[in-house]
């Protein structure tokens, strides 16, 4: 079970500069905001699509201390507080979205409305997604099946619809999509989640080779379990040392973003430590 990064509800756009004590984030940040702030993103403009999850909050709370400014999409507006709070100092660069990014036409008006604001997006990160599981196949009802499909499939096909002619436009961008270990070989019990994730992964690559001629990379990371909190509630009897933090797999995120990373095009990254 993957850290929860759906945006969930929507609502108009709100800026995430609201008060409220910083908190620490799983795996992470200092108890009095995100630290010292490196340079690496300075002026850049990052949306971090489900950005108020356990993953998602830890990518945009990276970005962060790297300088950039910093969009996060929600369906529930609360979340993004939340977010806010998290940020401390560096709240003043993160900007709120509220919306379900799975429908194309809410996709397309938040990009829109962070290009309006901010006069660019120069990477994107989707951590939007979803468990469902415990049944098997020919068990699993129909909404199930639909909720997975819309939540870790449709999402990426929502936001790069949205995103990319941008990129193609200013001949340059960086994509990661959040895919799961569960896209390759078997998942008993959780078929219709695994099937969204492989989904997902192709729909990455074919993208990755339609855009690498325009100056834009694209890779995916694979977690596997991811040590949250209502990972360990889940699953009380684990191993909680063998699971990944989620800011050592946004480390990884902000990396295949970075100027760093600009041989690295079509990527399936395991981020799964010990799993």
């Amino acid at each position: 079970m993957e850290g929860r990064g759906g945006a969930r509800g929507r609502g108009p756009s709100s800026r995430g500069t609201l008060p409220g004590q910083p908190s620490v984030p799983a795996g992470g940040y200092a108890s009095k905001g995100i630290g010292e702030v490196n340079v690496r993103f300075s002026d850049q403009v990052v949306l971090v699509a489900g950005g108020t999850g356990a993953l998602g909050r830890a990518v945009a709370l990276a970005f962060l201390a790297e300088g950039a400014r910093v969009a996060v999409t929600s369906r529930r507006p609360e979340e993004i507080e939340t977010v806010a709070a998290d940020a401390g100092e560096a709240r003043g660069r993160l900007r709120g979205l509220a919306g379900d990014v799975a429908d194309p036409a809410v996709a397309a008006r938040l990009a829109a409305d962070l290009v309006a604001a901010e006069g660019r997006i120069d990477a994107l990160v989707n951590a939007v997604g979803g468990w469902a599981g415990g049944k098997r196949l020919w068990e699993t009802d129909p909404d199930t099946v639909h909720r997975m499909l819309a939540m870790n499939l449709l999402a990426g096909y929502a936001l790069a619809r949205a995103v990319v002619p941008h990129m193609i436009r200013r001949g340059r961008g960086a994509i990661v999509e959040v895919g799961s270990k569960a896209a390759f070989g078997a998942s008993p019990g959780a078929a219709a989640y695994a099937a969204s994730k492989a989904g997902a992964v192709a729909l990455f690559a074919s993208l990755a080779e339609e855009v690498k001629e325009h100056g834009v990379s694209v890779n995916v990371v694979l977690p596997s379990v991811i040590d949250t909190e209502a990972n360990r509630r889940a699953m009380p009897g684990a191993d909680f040392s063998r699971w990944p933090k989620p800011a050592e797999i946004a480390r990884v995120i902000v990396f295949l973003c970075s100027g760093e990373a600009g041989v690295v095009q079509g990527a399936c990254v395991p981020v799964y430590g010990r799993n």
